[in-house]
């Protein structure tokens, strides 16, 4: 088992691969004594633990990840997540079938706003391809 300074280092590098090199470092900039804790918990935990295993790829997690955020109203973190996918190669057809799932397992209403704000997202990494 990896002690907390080898999974921080591993979830600061899977963190940065997935969200990108500015939105981890807006992050961490900022970062105070009342929320570091807190970054350091999901750093090593979220990104360390969980996104750093390569049982299943980036591209998948990423549709579970939206899916299951969707599926419990984390709207933020869902939009977070679909402009993360310009990282993790999923497509907005994978993210299309993750919200299609939701919608059958977790309801209409939840999947309706996620497509929302999934159809945001993509119009915004679009832009900014543009």
């Amino acid at each position: 088992m990896a002690d907390a300074q080898t999974k921080f280092a591993a979830g600061m590098r899977t963190r940065r691969s997935v969200l990108g090199e500015g939105y981890v470092d807006a992050a961490v900039a900022a970062t105070d004594a009342f929320t570091a804790d807190f970054q350091t918990l999901i750093t090593e935990s979220a990104w360390g633990s969980v996104w750093s295993r390569e049982t299943i790829s980036k591209r998948e997690r990423s549709m579970l990840t939206i899916a299951l955020l969707a599926a419990l109203g984390h709207h933020d973190e869902v939009a977070m997540h679909v402009r993360a996918t310009r990282h993790t190669g999923a497509s907005a057809e994978d993210i299309k079938e993750a919200l299609l799932h939701v919608a059958i397992y977790a309801g209409v209403p939840a999947a309706n706003h996620a497509f929302k704000i999934a159809r945001a997202a993509l119009a915004e990494i679009h832009d900014e391809s543009a």
